[in-house]
């Protein structure tokens, strides 16, 4: 008799238990979860993804993990969520079958930040100021952080998720690369051959001549010359500025290398790959001048005298 009890006490609490737990994950799953309109997943296991939100503001933890294992796997890449707020059984429901309207934007090489985020608030419908303030929430540096590339951009997406892609991602391919060449990543000395490529990505007139313009930067450099680059001074607002002699006169930031001995104390703009690369591994010269010639290449010298021929020419 006492058993037959103890066997019904027992199924009713099961039965009970069971009940709580599926009100109390049904509260969980019906509860408000903030998001943005649109979410990048990255490639790997549905733990992976789970952290890669949990890493980037998303209030998501193990348990939607394994509720996530349930709904689906959610594919890699940009994903429309569509709203900002939503419960959370939708947020992960969306996760495996929504994916977003694509947008291509270019940073080309050169081009300063300043001008490439007017470029991608008017073509994506933001606000330029918002992009400008989120980049320096993101990085302490002026310029050259984000690589010049071709991206895929998610329409609907905001200012801050942007630049934080942007950046994000730009670092993550320098460190890379750093790693492959020093073995090791050194953040104020990579800096530095940022700031050598920005000059040698607007000097230089194509690939080639990249390592050439950056063993003239060094070979200045070591002698104490002054760089008197005209590239120096399209930071900025004043990329597409033309350089004059009243422009070099009266510009007296430490940009102005006509003024200034040294390096420029930030990037004047994005840089390829090929522009570290050649800041990094200079040519061997003994060259100090270089002028444009009349097919749009430059003339390199090792003198003055050599330099003045070339101008002639």
């Amino acid at each position: 008799m006492n058993r037959k009890i103890d066997k019904a006490i027992i199924l009713n609490f099961v039965k009970w238990s069971t009940l709580f737990t599926i009100i109390t994950l049904l509260f969980y799953l019906l509860q408000p979860l903030k998001t943005t309109k649109v979410v990048y997943i990255p490639k790997g296991s549905i733990n992976t993804i789970i952290h890669h939100l949990s890493g980037n503001g998303f209030n998501v933890n193990k348990l939607d993990s394994f509720i996530l294992r349930f709904l689906g796997h959610p594919q890699s890449g940009w994903c429309e969520i569509g709203a900002n707020r939503l419960t959370r059984l939708d947020f992960l429901h969306q996760l495996t079958v929504a994916k977003a309207a694509m947008e291509k934007i270019t940073l080309i090489p050169g081009e300063t930040k300043e001008f490439f985020f007017w470029q991608v608030a008017k073509r994506l419908d933001l606000d330029v100021k918002k992009l400008l303030n989120a980049y320096e929430k993101m990085t302490e540096y002026k310029d050259g952080v984000i690589i010049a590339d071709t991206y895929h951009i998610p329409k609907g997406i905001s200012e801050s998720h942007l630049v934080h892609y942007l950046v994000t991602r730009s670092e993550k391919r320098q460190v890379k690369l750093s790693r492959k060449i020093f073995g090791g990543y050194n953040k104020k000395r990579w800096y530095k051959y940022l700031i050598v490529a920005s000059i040698v990505q607007k000097e230089a007139a194509n690939a080639a001549e990249m390592p050439l313009v950056a063993s003239v930067v060094y070979n200045r450099l070591e002698k104490g010359m002054k760089l008197q680059m005209d590239g120096s001074l399209n930071y900025g607002v004043y990329s597409h500025t033309k350089v004059t002699p009243k422009r070099i006169r009266e510009d007296d930031s430490r940009y102005n290398t006509y003024r200034y001995k040294g390096l420029p104390p930030d990037p004047v703009g994005s840089v390829s790959l090929e522009a570290i690369k050649a800041a990094i591994n200079p040519a061997k010269t003994n060259y100090l001048y270089f002028v444009r010639g009349a097919d749009g290449t430059h003339l390199f010298a090792s003198s003055y005298r050599q330099h003045l021929r070339n101008i002639r020419r």
